[in-house]
């Protein structure tokens, strides 16, 4: 089993100070094996509490990044190939149709993308293959240049060989509530 964390969109100090801190509480009680970042850090601060969660560390660089980072990953998780995207090459933001078709062309049977600041997870099938699009939200619930501000978000998955399990946390009123997917492989 492979414990992941996803998140991004910090955008700190541009429009947050600090990642809320429930959300740094539970992050620092898990362990992870990897830290999967759709970007949009703003700061080496950001930079900095990310590398001390995890020795595996995978950024890609969000459009609002002065911290140079690769446009995308792709990552093997056991016998799966993820995807990592920031999702600013995808309008209007987080389309779920032109996220499945960079899937497919990335080859990737989970693509994790951000931008939106709004958290989802579908399960889509397109080309006879099973799909499965992540976005963690905003870490800290800032606006996002065009949609409102929303609930700070993250998500912790876990990839074994049989499924994978998403667990994605928004904070409601100071308290972390959490919705889980379990997606069989």
């Amino acid at each position: 089993m492979t414990r992941a964390l996803i998140i991004g969109d910090f955008h700190i100090p541009t429009r947050a100070r600090e990642i809320p801190k429930p959300i740094v509480e539970k992050i620092r009680k898990e362990k992870f094996d990897m830290i999967l970042c759709t970007g949009d850090l703003t700061s080496e601060k950001v930079l900095d509490f990310l590398s001390k969660l995890s020795k595996k560390l995978y950024i890609v660089m969000g459009n609002m990044d002065h911290i140079i980072n690769p446009d995308k990953h792709i990552i093997e998780i056991g016998n799966l190939k993820v995807g990592l995207i920031h999702g600013d090459v995808v309008w209007p933001r987080g389309n779920i149709e032109q996220l499945t078709k960079l899937a497919l062309s990335m080859n990737v049977d989970v693509l994790i993308s951000g931008h939106t600041h709004s958290p989802f997870i579908h399960e889509i099938k397109a080309d006879g293959k099973k799909i499965l699009l992540l976005n963690p939200g905003s870490a800290t619930g800032v606006w996002s240049g065009g949609l409102t501000s929303g609930n700070p978000s993250f998500m912790i998955v876990d990839f074994s060989e049989s499924y994978i399990e998403v667990r994605l946390y928004e904070l409601f009123e100071g308290k972390l509530k959490e919705r889980v997917k379990r997606v069989q492989v």
